[in-house]
């Protein structure tokens, strides 16, 4: 299989038929566990090559940063994912760009109150060299 999503051990992917994807679409939703994979691993290496520089997050809470400072929380553990699902994704793909739109449901310590947080949300994407980016919306 040349998406094998069983290598994402705390990541779960619910309510896609895997099957009825499209390559391009695969490789989307591939792109996304990955990133999700990386971010209860804390790889920030790994998150690194696949979320652009100019990238911005929005937390639940308001609170905006520069992928830096985002990627520092996570590495002082301020932010610790521990899984990570992916509900109902619907993935768009149109030519270099693409969205998977789903519920989230984080099982996290986020700032020091640990919980299962659920949140429905766009991710996107931008094909660079063959690889999908993540980058802002």
């Amino acid at each position: 299989m040349k998406y094998d999503f069983s290598v994402f051990i705390n990541v779960t992917i619910t309510g896609a038929d895997i099957a009825a994807l499209s390559d391009d679409e695969l490789s989307v939703l591939y792109a996304q566990a990955r990133y999700c994979q990386a971010m209860t691993d804390a790889d920030t290496d790994v998150m690194r090559q696949i979320v652009s520089e100019d990238m911005t997050f929005t937390h639940m809470s308001g609170l905006k940063q520069t992928r830096e400072e985002y990627f520092a929380d996570i590495a002082d553990g301020s932010l610790r994912y521990f899984t990570i699902g992916i509900e109902d994704p619907v993935i768009r793909v149109d030519g270099n760009k693409a969205t998977v739109t789903f519920t989230s449901v984080l099982n996290a310590n986020a700032y020091g109150v640990r919980g299962t947080y659920r949140m429905k949300g766009t991710h996107h994407y931008e094909r660079h060299d063959g690889e999908w980016i993540a980058v802002n919306g």
